[in-house]
């Protein structure tokens, strides 16, 4: 384990809170703040950051999903269901995004002979379970069929699935991301993207394949502790595991540099989107 802890036992970390923006942050943003910080963390201009972003009522598709023979009929299912779609710039399927939903970065410089894929996702597992010492025991990381956006790297307790792991390289940094479902139904929000991939797919058959959701797979970390636990908590337990990682983390917003490439990069994000969407 000791490659995991080298990961996240940097010296210390900037943490970029942006968990409690409410309901008009654009999640598109969230994409466009990581692609400007991985640039500062990859060019040395910036130590490692830890960031921590949660959207409501949003649907993010990933690029292949944009292939689905009748993407229209399930953009608008979603649409009257009161989410916003959107398509993030990197891998992998749909997942769901509300107010339940805890997404947090953790944000390396690569190395020179850049940093191992797996030891990214590691260490982004190994702060999970740290984070959640208290309330759970055996978190496990495998591909959880059924799940929505399955991976090799769901998390999951009792094989209910209650988080996803991705990753961005960019610029000279390294961007693994997680999705924590706290609160909520994990059955109702897989029901939800179970329902746009029939909506899509029509049972056609197609040269990509998508996943065929089985709700039951999946469950919210309230839902599998049977415990009062919500973001917020989550959060804390966040701050104090980073704390207890490096000795120091410090409480940070954009800088001048910063916000000049972050509006570049939102606005080339949007116009993308835009583009993906046109249907």
């Amino acid at each position: 384990m000791s490659t995991i802890h080298s990961l996240l036992e940097q010296p210390e970390w900037r943490i970029i809170d942006h968990s409690s923006r409410g309901p008009h942050f654009d999640a598109l943003q969230s994409f466009a703040f990581d692609d400007t910080l991985c640039a500062s963390v990859g060019s040395g201009e910036s130590e490692s950051i830890a960031r921590a972003w949660v959207h409501h009522n949003t649907i993010v598709l990933g690029i292949q999903d944009t292939k689905l023979p009748f993407l229209a009929d399930g953009i608008s299912y979603l649409e009257d269901k009161g989410y916003r779609v959107i398509v993030r710039n990197s891998g992998g399927l749909a997942v769901v995004l509300d107010e339940g939903v805890l997404n947090l970065s953790l944000i390396f410089k690569d190395t020179e002979k850049g940093i191992d894929i797996n030891r990214g996702y590691d260490a982004m597992w190994e702060l999970t379970r740290k984070m959640l010492g208290n309330y759970a025991k055996g978190i496990e990381a495998r591909e959880i069929v059924g799940s929505y956006c399955p991976g090799s790297y769901d998390l999951s307790i009792g094989g209910k699935k209650f988080a996803g792991i991705s990753q961005r390289r960019l610029r000279g940094g390294v961007s693994v991301q997680i999705y924590l479902c706290i609160t909520g139904s994990g059955g109702k929000r897989a029901e939800l993207i179970k329902d746009f991939y029939q909506l899509s797919l029509k049972g056609e058959q197609t040269k990509l394949v998508f996943p065929e959701i089985v709700p039951d797979t999946m469950a919210s970390l309230s839902e599998l502790l049977e415990t009062d636990l919500n973001v917020q908590d989550v959060m804390l337990y966040f701050l104090q595991t980073l704390k207890e990682e490096s000795g120091r983390i410090f409480a940070s917003q954009l800088n001048e540099d910063e916000m000049e490439l972050f509006r570049y990069n939102y606005q080339r994000i949007l116009e993308r989107n835009e583009k993906v969407l046109e249907i």
